[in-house]
Parts: C-alpha cells; sequence; structure tokens
C-alpha cells in the first residue's frame, strides 16, 4: 500500500517531495514488552510512524495494560510518555487517529502481560529530484518559446 502527496505539511515534507505509506503492526506482551522502529540512515529520506490504534488480543487478563512511547522531542531530546491504558472490561481498544513521530521509536508495554498490538502507518518522504529539474526544464522552455515583443510600427500619412 502506498500512495504519492505533492504536498504534505504535517512531517514538514516540502511540496517536491514523494511520500509513501505502508501498514505497520507489532504486538506487545510479557514475553516481548518493546519494539523499537529505526530506519535506514540516508540523508534523502525521512521515516515517520503514525500510530493509529492500540487494541488488547483476545486472550488479554483483566487488568491495566499500559503502552508507553519513547521517542525525540522538539530539542533532540529523548522522552517517554504513556499513549494507553487498556482494560479488556472496559477499554479494550484506543484510537491515536495521526499519532505521528520520527524515527527512532520505541513502544514498550510499561504494565500488564497483554498481548497488546499496535497498528498505523510507516510513511517515508523521499526527496523528489525529479520534480525540481523537470520544474527548471519547463521554465527553461516557456521563456524560450516567448517571442519577444515588438512595438508597433505606426503608418506615416503623406
Amino acid at each position: 500500500m502506498s500512495f504519492v502527496d505533492d504536498e504534505v505539511s504535517d512531517c514538514g515534507v516540502d511540496s517536491r517531495s514523494r511520500l509513501e505509506s505502508y501498514v505497520f503492526s507489532c504486538e506487545l506482551s510479557s514475553e516481548v514488552p518493546f519494539y523499537t522502529f529505526q530506519a535506514d540512515e540516508d540523508e534523502d529520506v525521512e521515516h515517520f510512524l503514525e500510530l493509529k490504534t492500540i487494541c488488547l488480543g483476545d486472550c488479554a487478563k483483566e487488568e491495566n495494560n499500559v503502552v508507553e512511547v519513547t521517542a525525540m522531542n522538539h530539542q533532540g531530546k529523548k522522552i517517554s510518555v504513556p499513549v494507553a491504558n487498556l482494560n479488556i472490561s472496559c477499554l479494550p481498544m484506543v484510537s491515536l487517529g495521526e499519532f505521528e513521530l520520527m524515527a527512532p521509536v520505541t513502544l514498550r508495554l510499561k504494565s500488564g502481560s497483554g498481548p497488546v498490538t499496535i497498528s498505523g502507518l510507516h510513511l517515508v518522504a523521499t526527496e523528489n529530484e525529479e520534480s525540481e529539474i523537470s520544474d527548471e526544464d519547463d521554465d527553461d522552455v516557456g521563456e524560450e518559446e516567448m517571442p519577444s515583443i515588438k512595438p508597433a510600427k505606426k503608418k506615416q500619412k503623406a
């Protein structure tokens, strides 16, 4: 699953960027209490994790399951924030809307035994160099095709 946007302002991507999205999912439990979403280190690519839902599994116990997210804040420091406190009897699922974080992101089951499924989108923003080149070429072509404007000659009366 992938899509292309010409203009995406939510994640700081300019109008000459290509944005692809892929389905993301991970399951946290007492056996696997954390998952770290990391990205390839490429200069022209930015990776984002957009969390959509956090849901308890069928075999979840009657206990509180707290899910915590650790990511960078605007100052480049790691910060941990609880984003869901789920209980099978009263709140088995929470919708986060478009909770977008830049990689790396660690998802952790802070309390409870799960299983907890976290789903969302892995967004990949790449700089679209072809657009820049084609825009420059289009500008040059437009200038070459426009004839220069000359003033009209007035007829002389004899």
